[in-house]
C-alpha cells in the first residue's frame, strides 16, 4: 500500500497531469495534417486532470494486488474505465460536448468507453505501477517536505485559477452552441412561415383573378355598355388578409435579418481562452444535434485565426 501524506498525493497528481499533457499533446500534434503543435486538453496550462486522476486511481486500485500481475491488470481495466465513463458523462452533461468519442470504435458503450481502450488501461496500469511510478516515487522522497508543501501550494493556486477560467470558458462555449441551435430553429420556423404566406398569397391572388374574370365575362354579355365601369369596380386588390400577410411577411423578413446577424455574432469568438479550448481539442464533438454547430464554430475560429495570420504576414 502507498502511504503518502496529502502534499505528496497532490504533487503526484500534478506531476502526472503534466506528464499526460506532454504525451497527449505530442501525440495529437503529430497526427495533425500537416503536423503542428496543439495545446491539448480542457485547461490552457500544461495539465490534463484526467491523466492525473487516472494515475492516482491506478495506484489506489492496484495497491492491494501489487504482487499479482493479473489482478493488477484487471483492477486497472475496471478502475480506469469507470473513471473515464463517469468523467465523459459528467462533462457532456455540463458542457454539451464530448472531449473524446469512441462511437466509431467496435464494442463501445455510448461513445464514452470502448473495449480496446479498456484493455489498454489495464496494460498502462501495469506499466504505471511496475515501471513509471517507481523512479517518480524515489524523486518524491528526495524532495524536502517544506519545499514540497510550498511547491504544491503554488501549483494548487495556479491550477485552480486555470481550471476556473477553463470551466467558465467551457460553459460559455456550451451557451454559444445552445444559442446557435435556437437561432437556427427560429430561422427555419420563419422561413417556413414565409413559404406558407407566399403560397397562400399566390393562391389567393390566383383565385381572385379567376373569379373576377368569370364575373366580368358574365356581366359583359348582359351589359356591354357598362363593361368599362365594371372593370374599374372589380379591379383586383389585396384583401384584408393579404394586407395582414404582407405586413407579417415584412416583419418576418426584418426578424430574419436580425437573427442572421445574431448567428454571425455567435460565431465571432473573441475570447482567446475559448478559441484555444476549441482548437486545442480537435477530437471534441458536440452532443447530438449540437455537433454541426460546434463544427461551424470551429471553422469560424480557424478562419478568423487564419485571416489574422495573413494580416500579420502582409
Amino acid at each position: 500500500m502507498y502511504s503518502y501524506i496529502l502534499p505528496q498525493w497532490l504533487f503526484l497528481f500534478y506531476f502526472y497531469c503534466f506528464l499526460g499533457w506532454c504525451v497527449e499533446s505530442t501525440h495529437v500534434s503529430i497526427r495533425q495534417k500537416p503536423p503542428h503543435w496543439v495545446n491539448r486538453g480542457f485547461m490552457r496550462g500544461p495539465f490534463l486532470p484526467l491523466y492525473g486522476s487516472g494515475a492516482i486511481m491506478m495506484l489506489v486500485v492496484s495497491a492491494p494486488f501489487q504482487h499479482n500481475l493479473f489482478l493488477t491488470y484487471v483492477a486497472g481495466c475496471i478502475g480506469a474505465t469507470v473513471l473515464e465513463y463517469i468523467t465523459g458523462v459528467t462533462m457532456e452533461a455540463l458542457f454539451k460536448v464530448r472531449y473524446w468519442d469512441y462511437s466509431n470504435q467496435p464494442f463501445n458503450f455510448q461513445g464514452h468507453i470502448c473495449l480496446g481502450t479498456t484493455l489498454a488501461w489495464g496494460g498502462l496500469t501495469i506499466l504505471m505501477t511496475r515501471v513509471i511510478h517507481r523512479p517518480i516515487e524515489s524523486l518524491l522522497y528526495m524532495i524536502p517536505q517544506g519545499f514540497l508543501s510550498f511547491l504544491v501550494f503554488v501549483l494548487t493556486v495556479i491550477i485552480a485559477a486555470d481550471f476556473a477560467l477553463s470551466f467558465r470558458a467551457a460553459l460559455d462555449i456550451r451557451d454559444i452552441l445552445i444559442a446557435m441551435e435556437k437561432v437556427k430553429e427560429e430561422m427555419e420556423h420563419m422561413q417556413k412561415r414565409l413559404d406558407v404566406i407566399m403560397a397562400v398569397w399566390e393562391e389567393e391572388s390566383k383565385q381572385r383573378r379567376s373569379v373576377a374574370e368569370a364575373r366580368l365575362e358574365e356581366l359583359a354579355e348582359n351589359m356591354e355598355e357598362n363593361l368599362q365601369r365594371i372593370r374599374e369596380r372589380i379591379q383586383i386588390r389585396p384583401g384584408e388578409y393579404l394586407e395582414n400577410a404582407e405586413k407579417e411577411a415584412q416583419e418576418i423578413r426584418d426578424r430574419l435579418m436580425h437573427v442572421r446577424y445574431r448567428l454571425s455574432e455567435l460565431k465571432t469568438v473573441r475570447d482567446r481562452w475559448k478559441r484555444s479550448m476549441i482548437l486545442g481539442n480537435p477530437t471534441m464533438r458536440g452532443s447530438k444535434k449540437l455537433h454541426d454547430h460546434l463544427e461551424e464554430l470551429r471553422d469560424a475560429v480557424r478562419e478568423k485565426i487564419n485571416k489574422a495570420n495573413v494580416g500579420k504576414e502582409e
